[in-house]
């Protein structure tokens, strides 16, 4: 039986070394190149923002940007898009409820 073929295995890419993020306290691992949303369904994490009427839990729906059910607060800024925001060493990383508030609680 041959061995399987990936497409890393073809361009023989490599991540470099993981650090850590960290979302709502929690420590996570993240790789270069992964975006927040990348990193969380990395460690399990599948919502991360609840709806404005119902409280409906919400993750990566479109994954390119468009519908904004992925939003998140990294290092602060709310409503940042999880599916497009490149994940950096120690960025903090919050769950929103709704369309988010900044750290001053001003909507945004």
């Amino acid at each position: 039986m041959s061995k399987r073929v990936t497409p890393i295995d073809l361009v023989r890419a490599r991540p470099g070394a993981a650090y850590t993020v960290t979302f709502d306290g929690r420590e996570l691992p993240a790789l270069p190149g992964q975006t927040v949303a990348a990193a969380l369904w990395s460690a399990g994490v599948a919502a991360w923002r609840t709806t404005r009427g119902g409280g409906e839990p919400r993750g990566v729906f479109c994954g390119i940007g468009v519908c904004f059910d992925c939003l998140v607060t990294v290092n602060g800024r709310p409503n940042q898009r999880a599916c497009l925001v490149p994940v950096a060493p120690g960025d903090e990383i919050r769950s929103q409820d709704g369309t988010g508030r900044s750290d001053t609680g001003e909507a945004r």
